[in-house]
């Protein structure tokens, strides 16, 4: 059944609220990272459902919060901010836990009434990883000038363990 393109908002909005924020099986549960001597607790994305979804209409994000998208395999990648009401900081990863690539996301403004789903998409920027990455995490808006990282810098990850869980 296609929904009409006013109502995805509100089914988003919806799925957002009824969507477990914990564990959600092998792909979800919670990740703690240093980063830049800070301590970041992020909700895992290991499959596809919970990578699609995202950080899809939340209204807010803990100021040590987040989301690690973990991928199968190294490959380059690009995120857009569709149905994301706040803005927010990504970090693209390669497979070795290198930062290959940092973007401040814009929420952008709702998908209009009339908009296609094809029209709202094509409007959207992309956030590109500049090569290939295996790890993008995704944390409150306005926190990567406080981090300062740099391409080539380091995140440590337990890879063994998170590419074990990625589907």
């Amino acid at each position: 059944m296609a929904w009409p393109a006013r109502g995805l908002p509100l089914l988003l909005a919806a799925a957002a609220l009824l969507a477990p924020t914990g564990c959600a099986g092998d792909a979800g549960g919670l990740e703690t990272l240093r980063i830049a001597g800070e301590t970041f607790r992020l909700e895992l994305a290991a499959d596809p459902a919970s990578r699609r979804r995202g950080l899809m209409g939340r209204a807010s994000l803990a100021e040590d919060g987040g989301m690690l998208f973990v991928f199968p395999r190294a490959r380059p990648r690009s995120f857009w901010m569709g149905h994301c009401l706040i803005d927010i900081d990504a970090i693209f990863l390669d497979g070795r836990g290198r930062v290959t690539a940092t973007h401040a996301m814009r929420a952008e403004p709702p998908q209009g009434p009339e908009e296609s789903d094809g029209d709202y998409r094509r409007r959207m920027p992309d956030y590109a990883s500049n090569g290939p990455a295996q790890y993008v995490i995704e944390l409150r808006g306005g926190t990567l000038p406080r981090l300062g990282l740099r391409v080539g810098d380091p995140i440590e990850l337990d890879r063994a363990r998170l590419s074990a869980l990625a589907r």
